[in-house]
């Protein structure tokens, strides 16, 4: 049989989906038709990537919100290559100080309190071990979603705001079905929603959805066509934003309107630096691209991409390189208007950091942001090109989950909780300051394979995305694999607590054991989902991963 046909070569769990007039990958089947029905109605790709984000905002809640933040790197037809960060700042009131005396002032001496809470009390002698709580009002900062959403289409797009809403306005007021991975993500909101906005909004007879089960959010379908109507500053102004402060003050925190209505979002310079020949470009800090870049920067000067694929010493240099990125990025990445970062992407740089590397593991311990949550977090992302030659990468998110466990009123809005990743030690470079954004950990990521090659991709799930971003490049670039079989890929993680997590699919397990990692079997869950769109000459190609509900669909 000719082996250019021959079936069995491949071994990917799906094939590479191609195109010439559009292309979006995504985590949700619905999602990715809400963009590819913009892309035929005459928008662009970066109509079709608010149009698609707007959607998950709908059908995949568990995972990303109009009142998380959104991230986007793009190249456009005519070549620029570009980002733009819209998340917000503690509010102006929020201080080491006022939540550490919150915090205090809420304990009940002798209770036991989750750590998500931001505390434990120490057998009736007072309050011990405060931490920026995980969830509740202290957790969140100003929402960046809705103005960058209207940035994008307004400086890029082709079609009106409430043109790209429509889709999702659909989903909400209409109806859908809830995809399996989603409801079990959804599973468990009956504990976490202690707000009774929450449970309003996203639970159903007080239950959350199971698999198939056609739901609503109206008020969340109200608000997206308030914002439709009137644009974004419905939500930063008025009944929406009245929603919003009036939440998170009932709650005991200290938004105001004035934190809100201030908000803007920005197009930023990216960060980059070159890896086997590709130009790669990420998110500047507060966002943790640097620990992409780095990595790549480091794992070039030892080698790490010219071991053999299925050998020990790939991914002990691969991890190890991720390892001291790490190390760095997580002690000095937070806002840049506060402090100032070191130069992480440089070559030079890596060339030090990489003398730190032998054969058996660095013991080097990760300089954490403490109490991070951000190890396992998740989120969306999505991936767009056109026929233009436009090209997105775009994440949105509340970090974790439903994000705070507070819902705005009557609004349907789930507002972040990113705030947890301040540090309350006023020593630490990311420690809670008013206005400050906090360390964020999406990044969305383009990269120019060649001259007339470029991609748009992102690998979900908190600490993995940059090492994911490693993986994906390495798997393109030194070992020439076809998209799809990039993201299907095996992979393993640098685990904040020095552990080396894998999947149980990935080779020469035993090999790195006996060269001293500390090596554990995790789900695949666990290392995120991805997606990508390339576009070589004219032709697009999208892949997507079946770690989660995602599809990749063509024009």
């Amino acid at each position: 049989m000719n082996d250019q046909i021959e079936l069995d070569r491949f071994d990917s769990r799906r094939s590479t989906a191609y195109a010439t007039g559009g292309m979006v990958a995504t985590s949700q089947p619905l999602a990715a038709q809400a963009g590819v029905s913009i892309l035929k109605d005459g928008g662009n790709a970066f109509d079709a990537a608010v149009a698609t984000a707007a959607a998950l905002n709908v059908v995949e809640p568990t995972s990303t919100g109009l009142g998380g933040d959104v991230f986007a790197l793009y190249r456009t037809a005519d070549g620029e290559v570009g980002a733009m960060r819209s998340c917000g700042g503690a509010p102006a009131g929020a201080t080491i100080e006022t939540v550490t005396e919150a915090l205090e002032t809420a304990a009940e001496p002798g209770r036991y309190y989750p750590e998500s809470r931001g505390y434990a009390v120490d057998g009736g002698t007072g309050v011990t071990d405060l931490r920026m709580p995980f969830l509740g009002p202290h957790a969140v900062t100003v929402p960046g979603t809705a103005r960058g959403w209207e940035a994008t289409v307004r400086e890029f797009g082709r079609r009106s705001l409430a043109d790209v809403l429509e889709p999702a306005i659909h989903y909400a007021l209409e109806g859908y079905p809830v995809s399996p991975i989603i409801a079990h993500h959804w599973d468990g909101a009956e504990e976490l929603f202690t707000d009774e906005h929450a449970r309003e909004a996203f639970l159903f007879g007080g239950e959350s959805p199971a698999p198939g089960q056609i739901v609503t959010l109206p008020e969340l379908g109200a608000s997206l066509q308030r914002i439709a109507d009137e644009g974004a500053d419905a939500f930063y102004e008025g009944a929406i934003a009245d929603a919003i402060v009036g939440e998170v003050r009932d709650a005991g925190g200290v938004m105001t309107h004035d934190d809100l209505a201030s908000f803007e979002p920005e197009f930023v310079e990216p960060v980059r630096t070159t890896y086997n020949g590709a130009t790669v470009y990420e998110l500047p800090p507060n966002n943790q691209g640097l620990v992409a870049l780095e990595a790549l920067n480091i794992a070039e000067e030892i080698g790490a991409g010219e071991y053999a694929y299925d050998s020990p010493e790939r991914i002990h240099a691969f991890a190890e390189a991720t390892k001291l990125a790490f190390v760095d990025g997580h002690h000095y990445i937070t806002d840049p208007a506060y402090e100032t970062v070191p130069p992480l992407a440089s070559k030079s740089y890596a060339r030090e950091r990489a003398r730190a590397i032998g054969e058996t593991p660095v013991r080097e311990p990760s300089v954490g942001v403490p109490n991070a949550p951000a190890e396992d977090a998740d989120t969306v992302l999505l991936t767009v090109g056109d026929e233009a030659g436009n090209l997105v990468s775009y994440i949105n998110s509340r970090f974790a989950g439903f994000g705070s466990g507070l819902v705005a009123g009557d609004t349907g809005i789930a507002l972040q909780n990113r705030g947890a990743s301040f540090s309350l030690d006023p020593d630490h470079p990311n420690r809670l300051e008013p206005g400050k954004r906090p360390f964020h950990t999406l990044v969305p990521a383009i990269a120019a394979l060649g001259p007339d090659d470029w991609l748009a991709f992102g690998v979900m799930g908190g600490y993995m995305q940059p090492q994911g971003h490693v993986q994906v490049l390495s798997n393109l670039l030194d070992y020439e694999m076809a998209p799809q079989a990039a993201l299907d890929a095996p992979r393993w993680r640098y685990r904040e607590d020095g552990t080396l997590g894998v999947e149980e699919r990935l080779p020469a397990q035993a090999d790195l054991a006996r060269r001293g990692h500390d090596v554990r079997v995790l789900p695949p869950v666990m290392f995120g989902g991805a997606q990508l769109v390339r576009r070589t000459g004219e032709t697009l190609a999208g892949a997507t991963e079946p770690r989660k509900d995602g599809v990749a669909i063509g024009v």
